[in-house]
């Protein structure tokens, strides 16, 4: 019968079906995700740091993980905290809709009104800004950044710069460190503000 008849497969054939056997999900199926491949990789460095160091004992090994998790705190810190701030603080002041002066103000006092202090300090901001665009202080530029607007807005006044300073870094605290606005913190905008209309 032809069925008892050995079949010897060229080296191209057997390729592609070794290649068909072991792409099957049977093979694959208890293979570690690539988070749990570096987590082992890991320990098993760590692993081979205690063993290679004779059998190391308790408070040593206790000293190397609290070093490490130190490490991996200030790693974050510097991520999400001031530096990691500065680093998305490159946030545009205005979005898409082109809003007076007046419109952001009157949008400041609907959020205000409504509780919703954090979208008061952005519009609040944005009426400061735009006012100082309005008036020819600062030109009208898209892509201008919070810092940069205060700090060129602060040139041309100085005697508002550290105002206007502290509006942006009122703004970037709140939309870019997480940080809850307050009354006062929005009652110092109006006052800013007051000072860029007058």
């Amino acid at each position: 019968m032809a069925a008892d008849v050995p079949v010897d497969p060229g080296r191209d054939e057997a390729r592609e079906a070794a290649a068909r056997e072991l792409s099957d999900p049977a093979y694959v199926s208890d293979d570690p995700n690539p988070l749990q491949r570096a987590v082992d990789w890991v320990l098993d460095r760590l692993g081979e740091l205690f063993a290679g160091a004779g059998g190391v004992s308790g408070i040593t090994a206790v000293t190397v993980l609290v070093v490490v998790a130190v490490v991996v705190a200030i790693v974050i810190r510097l991520r999400t905290g001031r530096t990691g701030r500065a680093l998305r603080s490159s946030g545009e002041v205005f979005g898409t809709a082109v809003l007076t002066a007046a419109e952001h103000r009157a949008a400041a006092d609907r959020a205000a009104a409504a509780g919703d202090l954090a979208e008061a300090v952005r519009e609040r901001f944005r009426a400061v800004v735009r006012e100082l665009e309005q008036r020819g202080v600062l030109d009208a530029r898209a892509g201008r950044t919070v810092d940069e607007a205060a700090s060129e807005a602060g040139r041309a006044l100085p005697a508002l710069a550290g105002d206007l300073r502290g509006a942006a870094v009122q703004f970037d605290d709140v939309f870019y460190g997480g940080r809850p606005a307050t009354e006062e913190g929005y009652r110092r905008l109006v006052s800013v503000d007051d000072g860029v209309r007058g």
